[in-house]
This record gives C-alpha cells, sequence and structure tokens, in this order.
C-alpha cells in the first residue's frame, strides 16, 4: 500500500504532536463546557489501513457507539468516533452527570450531549492538524449511531464514495480522578486528501 510505504521511515512525530495539542483543546473546552476539571491521557497515534478499522475496535459485528462527521475544506474526508455503548454511558455518567439508563439506547439527550463530546474532540484534533497543515478542515454536524462497526463504515462509504484507503487513528482517553473512559478516534481522508495532508507536514511523498 502506497501511503504506508511512503511513511516507512516517518516516526509520525508531528502526528503525535497533533494528537497532543488537540487533546489538550479538547480537555479545555469540555471543562469550560462541564465545569469540571478534565483531563486528557496522552494518545497515541498511528496509520493504519481502512480495512483493520473494524478489528481495532473488536470486529465488523462488534457493536460500538460512533459519532460521525463529513470533514469539509481543502482536504475532505470522514471522521468516527467510535466507542464502547458501555463506554459511552459511563462517559456521560461521569462527565456529565447523567443517570445512566437501562440497555444500550440512548435517550435524546444522551444523544445530544455525545454528539456535543464528539463535536468538541473533531474540532479540536481539526483545529490543531490545520494549524500544522495550513488547510482547511472543519466538521459538518455529527451522526450518532449504535450499529456494528461494520455496518457503519459500510454505510460512511455509501453515503460519501469511496473512502481513502488509510486512517489516522487518535486513541482518546478522558480522565476524571482516578476514572478512565477510552475511545478512538478515525481520521479517513478522502483518497487524494492524505497526499495534500502529508505534503503539507513536510512529508515526502513524490519519491520512489
Amino acid at each position: 500500500m502506497e501511503i504506508f510505504s511512503k511513511l516507512e521511515g516517518f516516526k509520525l512525530d508531528v502526528l503525535k504532536e497533533v494528537g497532543n495539542i488537540g487533546a489538550g483543546h479538547a480537555a479545555t473546552a469540555l471543562s469550560q463546557l462541564l465545569n469540571k476539571p478534565i483531563d486528557m491521557a496522552v494518545p497515541k497515534v498511528q496509520i493504519l489501513p481502512f480495512e483493520d478499522i473494524a478489528e481495532k475496535v473488536g470486529g465488523a459485528e462488534k457493536i460500538v457507539l460512533t459519532v460521525f462527521f463529513r470533514v469539509e475544506g481543502d482536504a475532505p474526508g470522514n471522521l468516527f468516533y467510535i466507542m464502547a455503548p458501555e463506554a459511552g454511558k459511563s462517559l456521560l455518567q461521569r462527565l456529565g452527570a447523567f443517570v445512566p439508563t437501562e440497555g444500550l439506547e440512548l435517550t435524546e439527550m444522551e444523544q445530544s450531549a455525545l454528539g456535543e463530546i464528539g463535536n468538541i474532540l473533531a474540532g479540536s484534533y481539526l483545529s490543531s492538524l490545520a494549524d500544522f497543515t495550513n488547510l482547511a478542515m472543519s466538521p459538518t454536524v455529527p451522526a450518532l449511531a449504535l450499529d456494528m462497526a461494520g455496518a457503519i463504515l459500510s454505510y460512511g462509504m455509501i453515503q460519501f464514495g469511496e473512502m481513502g484507503d488509510a486512517a489516522l487513528l487518535i486513541d482518546t482517553t478522558f480522565v476524571q480522578g482516578n476514572d478512565e473512559v477510552e475511545g478512538q478516534f478515525f481520521l479517513i481522508p478522502d483518497p487524494e486528501s492524505f497526499d495534500k495532508i502529508f505534503t503539507a507536514l513536510g512529508v515526502p511523498l513524490d519519491n520512489d
């Protein structure tokens, strides 16, 4: 796969810094929104093939809670913030003082709160990436889904055509006191967008 062979010798230091700064911005925004101290653990950042995403979150048939965005601007693509339904319930309870409801279904208020949390994450990471690349990128209004991971990724492909063959993964962990809630944030640029992003970051992609 071309993108991975081109990046073989690149340590992803810049992308890790993007993740760190984005996490810091997200923690600040969430703390202000909820009026309580929220920290984000130092995120793990990696590039992986698109077909590995479902396995990364537990398999194609794994039921996951997903906040989905379309990225618009100079480097369009798709964003998925994916977490276990139980983690979503825990996140709402710990961050927003929600009383958890029975089962996996979410109330309208819970959906709205998760959408806002996803919106803050997406805005923070995209703003950080835009600062490093000088590319304009912004998320659309979030959509929430509770379904099998494979079905959610397939829906994204149907809605927006062929996705790129690689994804930027940022493991995102909320920390409040001794409690942690984990989720995974995937940026999947359109086929032509990855080259734009890495060229803007100074990574040579046009040499063999």
